[in-house]
Parts: C-alpha cells; sequence; structure tokens
C-alpha cells in the first residue's frame, strides 16, 4: 500500500509540471481576476502542503526549503497563519519561477525519501489527501490558464489532449422510481470528509436525461431570447447577467454573425454536439426553466449515475452544498478543508476532461459559488 501512495505521489507532480510545459514564462505569473490563480502559485501552493502537513510535523530534522514560502502560498488555513490575500497572487513576481520549480525538487525529493521508510497510516492518510489536494489543483491549473490565454488578443493555441469529444449518442430520459436510496461513500479507498457519512434519503420518481445539454441545444436558447427574459431566472441570476453584460456562455463570440468559442486548440466555430460548458448555476437553471424542466438534486444524481454518460464537464445540481447527516470535521487545520464552505455554494456533481485520471467518483461533491463561469461546468436535465 505505501508502495502505491509513493507511486501515486510520484505520477502526480509529473503531472501537475506536465500541464504546465506548454507555458511561457510570461504565463506563469498571471492573475487577470480573483478567481483565477497564477500557475506558479498552483505549483508552489500543491508543494507547500505536503511541506507544511507532512514534512513538518513529522520530521524533526526536515529543513524547510524558505520560512516565508508558508506566507507567500497558503491559500485559505487560517490555522498556520497569515498569507497573501488572494487577490494578491499575481503581484508576487518575486519568488521567480525558476525558484518555485527548486522548491518542488526539494520537496519531492523530501517526500520520496520519506515515503520510502515504513510510516504510521495516520501520516500516510495525510499524504493521500496532499495527492488528491494536488490533483485538484491540476484542474484548477487548467482552469486558469485557459483563463489567461483565452482573454489574449490573438487566443494562442495551448497544446494539450484536454479537449471535447463530440457527443454521439442522442439523449433520452430514464425512470428511477420513488423510494429510499443511501447516499455516501461506502466503498474502501479515498473520499473527501464532505462524502460523509452515508445516509438515506427519499426521493419521489423522476426522470433524468442521459446526456449532458449540448451547444446546439444552447444556442437555441440564446437564440429564442433566453438571456433576455426575466421570467426564467433567479432575481441574483437577472442581476448578475445584467450587471455583467452576459449573453453567452464565457470564450463565446459572435464572428460574421456566427457563435465562436475558444479552447486550447484556438478560436473556431462552436461544435454544435460538444456539450455546453462554462456557464454558471444561474444559466443552467435560466435553460432548465426555459426547458419546462430543472435541474437534478445531487442525490438524484447520485443513485441514477451508473445509467449516465458524464465526465465531459461538471454537472450544476439544483442543490445547496450542505453537510451531510454526521459530518465532522478533523482537528487542526485539515478540519478547514471542506466544511467551512458549506454556505452559499452549489454541488456539481460528475468530473470534466481536466479532472485527474480517477480522482472523481459518483459520490465526489464538487462545490462552487453559483455565478462562476471559468470551471468546466454544464447541464444535465431532470424532469
Amino acid at each position: 500500500m505505501q508502495d502505491q501512495i509513493l507511486n501515486h505521489f510520484i505520477r502526480t507532480h509529473k503531472e501537475t509540471e506536465a500541464r504546465c510545459k506548454e507555458l511561457e514564462i510570461e504565463d506563469y505569473s498571471v492573475q487577470p481576476i480573483i478567481d483565477v490563480s497564477p500557475p506558479k502559485w498552483h505549483l508552489a501552493h500543491s508543494t507547500w502542503f505536503f511541506e507544511q502537513f507532512v514534512l513538518v510535523p513529522t520530521l524533526p530534522n526536515y529543513e524547510v526549503y524558505d520560512p516565508n514560502f508558508a506566507y507567500l502560498f497558503n491559500s485559505y488555513y487560517n490555522s498556520v497563519g497569515e498569507r497573501v490575500l488572494r487577490p494578491d497572487r499575481g503581484l508576487m513576481t518575486r519568488p521567480t519561477v525558476k525558484e518555485v520549480y527548486n522548491y518542488r525538487r526539494h520537496v519531492t525529493d523530501a517526500m520520496i525519501a520519506f515515503l520510502k521508510e515504513k510510516r504510521m497510516q495516520d501520516i500516510l492518510d495525510v499524504v493521500v489527501l496532499g495527492i488528491n489536494h494536488e490533483e485538484q489543483h491540476q484542474e484548477l491549473l487548467i482552469y486558469d490558464i485557459k483563463y489567461i490565454l483565452g482573454h489574449q488578443p490573438f487566443f494562442p493555441k495551448y497544446e494539450t489532449n484536454i479537449l471535447f469529444k463530440t457527443q454521439k449518442a442522442p439523449s433520452k430520459f430514464i425512470t428511477i422510481k420513488e423510494g429510499v436510496y443511501e447516499i455516501g461513500h461506502m466503498k474502501d479507498g479515498f473520499s473527501f470528509d464532505n462524502e460523509l457519512s452515508p445516509h438515506k434519503v427519499y426521493l419521489n420518481e423522476y426522470s433524468i436525461a442521459t446526456e449532458v445539454v449540448t451547444n446546439q441545444e444552447f444556442i437555441a436558447f440564446i437564440e429564442s431570447g433566453g438571456y433576455a427574459n426575466f421570467a426564467l431566472w433567479h432575481a441574483d441570476g437577472w442581476d448578475f447577467i445584467n450587471k455583467n453584460s452576459i449573453q453567452a456562455p464565457l470564450y463565446w463570440h459572435k464572428v460574421n454573425n456566427e457563435w465562436h468559442t475558444y479552447h486550447f486548440d484556438g478560436l473556431k466555430k462552436v461544435s454544435l454536439q460538444d456539450p455546453v460548458t462554462h456557464i454558471s448555476y444561474y444559466e443552467a437553471y435560466a435553460f432548465a426553466n426555459w426547458k419546462k424542466m430543472r435541474l437534478p438534486t445531487e442525490f438524484e444524481w447520485e443513485i441514477a449515475s451508473n445509467q449516465l454518460n458524464w465526465g465531459a464537464v461538471w454537472e450544476w445540481t439544483g442543490s445547496a452544498y450542505l453537510p451531510y447527516p454526521g459530518f465532522a470535521t478533523a482537528e487542526g487545520a485539515i478540519g478547514e478543508y471542506n466544511g467551512k464552505f458549506m454556505v452559499n455554494q452549489h454541488v456539481l456533481r460528475g468530473a470534466s476532461i481536466a479532472t485527474a485520471k480517477n480522482h472523481s467518483r459518483n459520490t465526489y461533491r464538487n462545490f462552487f459559488n453559483p455565478n462562476l463561469r471559468w470551471l468546466f461546468a454544464g447541464i444535465r436535465l431532470a424532469k
């Protein structure tokens, strides 16, 4: 088991750096909006997590690479001290990218040596959490790189295999009978604390689409005046799209009266059968309302998941992000990981093309504020 953890750690660290391979040095420190962290920051923060929560408390003779890095690269862990505020991450031209990679090598070498020795299960559990934490940042890296490049005047290409595949199967609705179902992580292996504890829920009979909504379907919503019809929107959503002049998904542009979108292969005509993505919860809700349907709850999604095609985009659900019965936060800074965010967020289920391999599962509860659009998020309908 410990050898598997070591191999997983090495693979994960390599993959994070591989996702930055095509960047130019100027791309590493940019923070165009508060939600986008500079790629350099992701590299350093995911490294700091292992140094702070594994090496420092466990190895008395471990030499911290730079004591200032805890202040520079902490994210939201109040328990471990002060930190650079999130909006200011893009102001840090120092330490340099070269220095950040030196930092990663320092911590990586120490972690490999650490994992080659016999360790207690409790510290190995923290290592596994750190690996999954870094995999989450791999996905955020892709969102942030796309935002940085997608707002350049000439829409540069970025070599990657993280591309959408055209949805070929027609969507149909399957019906799930009413009943009492068990929800939550019940299998062996890792889960985040927000997937616990397993519990029963009662569901009325419902129908759910086997496929997510496509660009073609969403264009029909746009052309019908969906963004101009206040009756389709939550009040918050209506305020949001009007204050921000939103009339289409993020990265969409009208060129010669045709919709184009930016992805890593450049600015191209919208592929009609690709899943619609880069939409907020507000837009997902309005679209479902326009279709005279709704978004599934996260519990409906989980129970139907083995009959659905998922994994292209995260899927907004109609569920607020709340604790499960019996949810308990861990002691100390690790307890800040999920619990304190259980307010003003909506749950997304599934995975996306940017999700690390084998990182997601059908009990995984992703969550974001309802206005955010830079993530790979789309729509599945229910009724």
